[in-house]
């Protein structure tokens, strides 16, 4: 089994400059293993957040992110993101970022900065849905590894369990229950998913600890952001002939975390919102275990059921 270890997730991140061929800044990048036919496509996100915040050097930090995937990537291959200067402004900076492999764009990200100002707050709460007093806590629940232990089905192999259990940098709990090779629990439209690094987060080459942190929650967030729609229409991920594929995607960071607090516990609550004509979209919520509300995301993705995979 793959150690258990958030170096993954480092790796993913780990830019390295580039000569621009096309825009005003480059740097190159690698994506990690996966059991599937594609590389993962939070290692697309994360790689050209990176990228992106890496031109920006007047304090500015990341506030959204809206981002196209065109074509799959490949495995362990390197992946050239482009950077083109948009705006530089006083209270806003935009970034256009491109990834290219093979000499084809494969994906396309607008990211945008701000400088931050004084204003009035709002946050929103963790869905009441999760329980009066909150969802069961972390250690409660069974990890991707405790519950998939002896276990097997479906389009399961031994690789794909030890990347489930052990290769994602995160550790993930889920409720009411995972979709591995059933959908555990009720098909509703909600989950809810407890992620923790599964050892503290590594300084990253060119990136201050709270940009390191936020790519991290643009690299994690793509793993189960469309499992709500799934389970809604009860496929689990090892269904035989379920193929999936990630369309578009949408972050906006609405506080930056405090020192440490990606190396903890974070709730990442979810809902699905729609599904149809093979496509399907979600939303997510990023709480800290205090309830402080993070981060947003929005998905769209491809999702190809076998015959008789809508209830």
């Amino acid at each position: 089994m793959t150690d258990i270890t958030s170096e993954t997730f480092t790796a993913a991140v780990t830019l390295t400059p580039a000569e621009p061929e096309h825009f005003d800044r480059a740097f190159t990048a690698v994506t990690q293993p996966c059991p599937w036919p594609k590389a993962y496509g939070g290692d697309l996100v994360a790689q050209a957040a990176a990228a992106a915040m890496r031109t920006v050097e007047d304090g500015k930090t990341l506030h959204s992110t809206h981002s196209y995937f065109m074509r799959p990537a490949e495995i362990g291959a390197e992946v050239r993101y482009e950077v083109e200067v948009l705006r530089d402004g006083r209270g806003y900076a935009t970034r256009q970022v491109r990834g290219y492999q093979n000499g084809k764009a494969l994906y396309v990200c607008l990211a945008n900065f701000a400088a931050g100002e004084p204003g009035a707050g709002y946050a929103a709460e963790v869905p009441a849905r999760l329980g009066a007093d909150g969802p069961p806590a972390p250690e409660e629940l069974p990890s991707a590894a405790e519950h998939l232990e002896g276990r097997t089905g479906g389009t399961m192999t031994d690789t794909s369990k030890a990347y489930w259990s052990a290769g994602r940098s995160f550790d993930m709990r889920h409720v009411p229950g995972p979709v591995y090779l059933t959908v555990e629990g009720e098909r509703t439209p909600h989950q809810a998913v407890w992620v923790r690094p599964f050892d503290a987060l590594r300084p990253v080459d060119g990136l201050t600890d709270a940009q390191r942190d936020t790519a991290a929650l643009a690299y994690v967030c793509d793993y189960t952001i469309l499992e709500p729609v799934l389970r809604v229409l009860g496929l689990p991920w090892a269904r035989e002939g379920l193929v999936t594929a990630s369309l578009d995607h949408a972050m906006w960071f609405h506080r930056a975390p405090r020192p440490g607090t990606v190396d903890g516990w974070l709730l990442y609550a979810q809902q699905a919102v729609a599904a149809d004509a093979g496509r399907g979209l979600a939303a997510g919520r990023f709480f800290t275990p205090d309830g402080t509300h993070l981060a947003t995301v929005v998905q769209e993705g491809m999702i190809r059921a076998p015959q008789g995979g809508r209830r």
